[in-house]
């Protein structure tokens, strides 16, 4: 009897196949299905992979099977959950960054020099320079060398609400409160030219017209609680156009990689403009409630333009505005540039807005409004935090539901990603900031230190630092 059962063993190791199907996040096919044996796991799939793809240079890839990362072989995954074998298994291969981000583990500096709440905070695209914006009508520059103020720049009326470094890194622009822009120019701390006037309420949202469709950058849209947009050329230095047509608050604008702007309002609506002459092109509708917040698939490589984490300048704008639309173009792929909502109804949307006007998937789940939506660099996830105290994961193709993050014991105002999207940090009411590990799901590190609120933060693209800025007034840089 014996020496039958051993002759089976070594019968069924030598069929054991299993027919798959490699795709890409979009879901094509990288080849025909093929039979692969049961024992093969993540890295001899790597293998397969770069040899399909004729990849010179080795990379490394993620496995999913309908919507679970693969960690095991094969055939531990099909006994595990009863696989049936007899179609082709579908393998989703997730190109993985080549660098790793070390997560952020102390506080490096506590700077104080704000008088007010530190509102926004946000590093320059090359990850050198950090500026705030703060109730104290003053925007402020750092020396992240020395973790000391760099220059004050005064010129506000009101609470400085947002702020936003073009793409090239030679401007910085702020809004208030009274409703009035002003450019700034980061090597000196000066304003350029008087503040731009035009809006009749304070200002919710700046995006810069992305560095490959136009070098050195000159124009900005601005949103305010007016229901207006504005179109600036700072060259110029006046408004160029007027985007109206909102009947309620824009609460979010962002300027998409095809040359189009995006805006979120409190009528509940997002509405498409094109912006040679300002036309509004189209309007997706869907939400109960306001639109708190939009995110785009492409954000990341659109708000670093030519910058990456090797760190290489450049000398002219021909050359950033070339490497930015290689980057752009390498991020996007052949899919279309993705949108998603976030809302007071709870609820989320992803939309394909050169599709459909009809949006892709409802993402429901939260128990709360939705404050801030953001993709992950690479455009495989999507992250959204909720004043319901959670932070939570999706995909970032199909808009499926993936994982709940909990921890904050307060609203989650802000969430940032890591530049190879492997990690995620959020700030929240209860004064803390959290980095999550999205592989594993689960918490990597707590960083309390705030005596406050915590309303801003943005890890830098370089991704060698963090920075949170609130209701405290200080500003808090954390490293690796």
């Amino acid at each position: 009897m014996e020496v039958e059962t051993e002759t089976i063993v070594e019968k069924t190791e030598i069929i054991n196949n299993v027919m798959c199907l490699l795709t890409d996040p979009d879901g094509t096919p990288l080849g025909s299905p093929m039979y692969l044996p049961q024992n093969a796991g993540p890295q001899h799939l790597n293998q397969i992979v770069n040899k399909l793809l004729n990849n010179e240079e080795k990379l490394p890839y993620a496995f999913y099977v309908s919507d679970e990362e693969l960690l095991v072989p094969l055939e531990t995954y099909l006994q595990k959950n009863k696989v049936s074998v007899e179609k082709a298994l579908p393998i989703v291969c997730q190109p993985q960054a080549i660098f790793r981000i070390r997560p952020v583990n102390r506080c490096s500096a506590t700077i104080s020099g704000h008088a007010e709440a530190v509102l926004s905070v946000a590093f320059s695209p090359d990850g050198r320079q950090l500026a705030s914006g703060s109730g104290d009508t003053s925007v402020r520059f750092w020396d992240l060398s020395t973790q000391t103020p760099l220059y004050t720049c005064t010129g506000h009326k009101n609470w400085v609400l947002c702020i936003s470094w073009s793409p090239d890194g030679k401007y910085l622009v702020s809004g208030s409160k009274a409703g009035e822009l002003i450019c700034w120019d980061p090597q000196t701390g000066k304003s350029l030219g008087n503040p731009l006037t035009g809006h009749k309420k304070w200002i919710t949202g700046i995006s810069w017209e992305p560095v490959h469709l136009n070098a050195p950058c000159r124009r900005f849209v601005s949103a305010s609680k007016d229901g207006d947009a504005r179109i600036w050329d700072v060259s110029l230095k006046k408004c160029v156009m007027c985007l109206s047509g909102h009947t309620l608050a824009i609460t979010c604008v962002k300027w998409g990689g095809d040359g189009v702007i995006y805006t979120g309002s409190q009528d509940c609506t997002i509405k498409v403009w094109e912006t040679t002459q300002g036309k509004l092109i189209r309007e997706l509708k869907g939400h109960g409630h306001w639109v708190n917040s939009l995110a785009l698939s492409t954000e990341y490589v659109l708000r670093t333009g030519a910058f990456d984490h090797t760190g290489k300048q450049y000398s002219s704008p021909e050359e950033m505005k070339k490497v930015a639309l290689e980057r752009y173009q390498a991020m996007r792929g052949n899919a279309p540039e993705r949108l998603v909502s976030g809302s007071d109804d709870f609820t989320m949307f992803l939309w394909e807005p050169f599709v459909n006007k009809h949006p892709k998937t409802r993402m429901t789940g939260h128990q709360q409004l939705v404050n801030h939506v953001y993709f992950s660099p690479d455009g495989q996830w999507v992250a959204s935090a909720s004043f319901d105290k959670s932070v939570k994961l999706w995909n970032g193709t199909t808009g499926k539901f993936v994982a709940a993050f909990r921890g904050h014991v307060g609203p989650v105002y802000q969430i940032s990603w890591s530049a190879d999207s492997r990690l995620l940090l959020s700030g929240s009411k209860d004064s803390t900031l959290k980095v999550w590990d999205i592989r594993t799901r689960k918490l990597k590190q707590d960083l309390p230190g705030h005596s406050d609120e915590v309303f801003s933060v943005d890890w830098s693209p370089d991704g060698e630092k963090v920075a949170s800025g609130g209701k405290d007034r200080v500003l808090k840089l954390w490293m690796g």
